[in-house]
């Protein structure tokens, strides 16, 4: 990393299982691209265990104003590792970054970003958002929005306005706040009370940061949808979110900027051959999984015993 007097340094943390790295290569390559060179930047890489083939991939897109740690939280999740939910294709590695606040007290503010986006702006320019007193800053979930079952479920079972609440897979965290808020204890606690199957950690992150959010425009998280298609020099990244993968399929909207950068990267043919090999069957179950989650948003929020109804009670309290 360059050392220049002054220059401020900004952490950007990832969250990874083997599975992700070739994704996270080109997530990263689009950002070394388009920073800004008046920062240096800290990568965090959140895992638990990566072969030394993954971590050599995932250095080599790096320049010299990045460097890059990888962080093992296996002892962090060690007694909780059997109580995070999962379904589908998801790993348990989606709940790791409800632990950056405690983790990494020398930090006040950080990005959170998926491995399945593209970055077309300058991530510095997403940094410099002031978010305030609030927990985090984040987009409205356009794919929650895009699907009546969801709009129903975040509603009707969360008892959150679907306008308000966010995908939180780009997020600005406050972690000053979320530790002062003793947000991981919260967390902790809920997870011993309710337990939340449809979008798992990110419905944790909606409740117990409910009306302390700073909504970003969408350009910071646009999601594949043909439906609400904006101009590609407008956006500042792309989020590849549930099934929308140009790694799996031919004709996603904006597929060409994932490959514009995939290409340059030493896992392009891994990526080749992760394509190629999804199978008719792989794109079967992916329509079965989304079917499936339809059904249990809809099942959930048309229970008696919601989450809003617990709140409103009393029974519970975030």
């Amino acid at each position: 990393m360059k050392n220049l007097k002054n220059q401020k340094t900004i952490p950007i943390f990832f969250v990874i299982d083997e599975n992700y790295v070739p994704f996270l290569c080109v997530s990263l390559k689009s950002i070394v691209l388009n920073a800004s060179k008046e920062y240096n930047y800290k990568i965090h890489i959140l895992n638990t265990g990566l072969t030394n083939k993954s971590i050599k991939n995932i250095k080599s897109v790096l320049s010299d104003n990045f460097v890059i740690e990888f962080n093992d939280i296996k002892e962090q999740i060690k007694n909780i590792c059997d109580k995070l939910h999962t379904r589908d294709y998801y790993s348990k590695a989606t709940y790791y970054r409800l632990f950056i606040p405690n983790m990494f007290p020398e930090y006040d503010k950080i990005l959170y970003l998926d491995s399945d986006i593209t970055v077309l702006g300058d991530i510095s320019k997403l940094y410099e958002f002031e978010i305030g007193n609030n927990m985090v800053g984040a987009v409205v979930d356009e794919a929650v929005n895009s699907v009546p079952e969801f709009i129903n479920y975040v509603n009707n079972f969360l008892g959150i306005n679907e306008s308000c609440y966010f995908n939180a897979g780009v997020l600005i965290m406050n972690l000053k706040v979320l530790r002062d808020e003793k947000f991981e204890e919260k967390f902790l606690q809920l997870l011993k009370t309710i337990k939340f199957t449809v979008a798992q950690d990110q419905d944790y992150l909606n409740v117990l940061c409910k009306d302390r959010v700073f909504y970003l425009p969408n350009v910071w998280n646009k999601m594949p949808f043909k439906n609400n298609k904006i101009l590609t020099e407008d956006i500042k990244l792309i989020h590849y979110n549930l099934t929308l993968k140009p790694w799996h399929y031919d004709g996603i909207l904006y597929e060409e900027e994932f490959w514009k950068y995939a290409v340059l990267t030493d896992v392009i043919n891994d990526i080749f051959l992760i394509k190629s090999d999804f199978s008719e069957i792989n794109k079967l179950n992916d329509f079965a999984c989304g079917e499936r989650l339809k059904s249990m948003a809809k099942e959930q929020a048309d229970n008696v015993c919601t989450f809003k109804y617990l709140i409103n009670k009393g029974k519970i309290v975030v």
